[in-house]
């Protein structure tokens, strides 16, 4: 269900999914479409949740974050989102059973 509602937000935000690396243009958002994608924010349910490289267990651990942190989401793969933490690293993987969105 999460994984619904986060793809349902992204796509209304005009970004594109995907399950794995494909290649893709940047989309062109219009400023109120880009400041509704930028609306999806996560916040971590736990503490010393690691946040990773990548998508899944096998990448490398790139820190830790707690409870209340927020989570900027702009994709998944599978149970993992992909993001920004609200003031620190961008472009990490969290898996969704830590976030609430």
């Amino acid at each position: 269900m999460k994984k619904r509602i986060l793809a349902a937000a992204l796509l209304v935000g005009g970004l594109t999914l995907t399950a794995g690396p494909v290649a893709q243009a940047a989309p062109q958002l219009a400023p109120s479409a880009a400041a509704e994608a930028q609306a999806l924010v996560c916040t971590v349910n736990d503490n010393g949740v690691n946040f990773r490289g990548g998508p899944g267990t096998h990448h490398p651990v790139l820190g830790q974050v707690n409870r209340g942190q927020q989570f900027a989401a702009r994709n998944y793969d599978g149970r993992w989102i992909m993001g920004d933490i609200v003031g620190g690293r961008t472009g990490v993987w969290i898996h969704d059973a830590y976030l609430d969105c």
